[in-house]
């Protein structure tokens, strides 16, 4: 994305073209310093920034070079021309990321933005499903850890999922950690899924009441749901899809009026792009990507904190799973 420009003092500047509609004005004062030191230290530190849907306008709109989903951001984190990629999402991103770069430097301005999915599963767990499976193809979601990216065949997204079920050529699958993912998958598939028992804490509170009462209390709404949701919630939508799915769908068909069951933040920051749509917004907050804010982005490119990194004796086998991903 283009940078914006700034005073030399960074201090008592008007609102910039690019952000008005994504902060309103009387809060730009709050950002405005971070914001312009930010720019800066890319500058300095030949970094780039990449930005997951849920992180919140300020750092989507404002600092990011790079916005998407997890699939998006692992492919385009093999192309950026930086020495230092700084990952404003959580750690299972961060560690992608790293994958991919191995010779650039990669932050995550918090240690704790973690995820529910990714700390549901371990190494082991992955090795006894196989010893409980013999023979049987392991299908790692990206909300995962590199110990057991590791020992999975490829990994997917909530994007690919089912293309890369497909491409294994199996009669049956294992897909782990998320449960709803993996049952949503094998309403589209005539492969066999055999799943794990692990849930986004975002999603999983989506219900489908949830989705009737929203279309009582909004006449003609369109449902878009995050296939993380229970596959009961995914049967009463009208669409369900990835992050840039959703947004590819609100772009493509314009709905009057639209809900995107998935975190906070996503409305916001695809609102901005369409001011003619009413979006009507539950809020379920991840508290892990709210662990980013401007404040750290800042400070990780200040002192270069913190850097990831990875056991060289995981690394090449996770490298593989993604890599074998991105080829498809």
């Amino acid at each position: 994305m283009a940078e914006l420009s700034f005073p030399a003092n960074g201090s008592n500047s008007p609102l910039p073209d690019r952000l008005r509609g994504v902060i309103p004005p009387p809060e730009w004062a709050v950002f405005e310093e971070d914001i312009a030191a930010i720019l800066a230290l890319k500058r300095q530190r030949h970094a780039v920034v990449l930005a997951h849907n849920y992180q919140t306008p300020e750092i989507f709109h404002g600092v990011a070079d790079i916005v998407g989903d997890s699939l998006l951001l692992a492919r385009e984190a093999t192309k950026v021309d930086a020495d230092v990629i700084v990952l404003a999402g959580v750690h299972f991103m961060a560690e992608t990321a790293k994958l991919l770069n191995p010779g650039k430097t990669v932050l995550i301005p918090d240690l704790q933005a973690g995820c529910s999915l990714a700390d549901s599963i371990t190494a082991a767990d992955v090795r006894l499903m196989r010893a409980r499976h013999p023979g049987v193809p392991v299908v790692a979601y990206v909300n995962t850890s590199v110990a057991v990216k590791a020992e999975a065949d490829v990994c997917c997204t909530s994007g690919n999922a089912r293309a890369v079920v497909e491409s294994l050529g199996a009669e049956h699958v294992i897909m782990l950690p998320d449960e709803y993912l993996a049952r949503n998958v094998a309403t589209q598939t005539k492969v066999r899924i055999t799943a794990w028992k692990g849930h986004c804490e975002v999603h999983e509170r989506f219900s489908a009441d949830d989705v009737r009462t929203l279309r009582d209390n909004h006449p003609g709404v369109t449902v878009l749901a995050h296939p993380e949701c229970p596959p009961e919630v995914v049967a009463e939508a009208d669409f369900a899809g990835s992050t840039a799915a959703m947004s590819d769908y609100v772009g493509a068909k314009r709905p009057s009026r639209v809900v995107l069951l998935t975190e906070c933040s996503m409305s916001d920051n695809v609102a901005v792009m369409y001011p003619d749509i009413e979006f009507v917004r539950p809020c379920n907050l991840c508290p892990h990507m709210k662990r980013i804010t401007l404040k750290n982005i800042r400070h990780a490119l200040e002192t270069t904190t913190h850097e990831v990194t990875i056991d060289p004796a995981l690394a090449d086998r996770a490298r593989r799973s993604v890599e074998r991903m991105l080829a498809l």
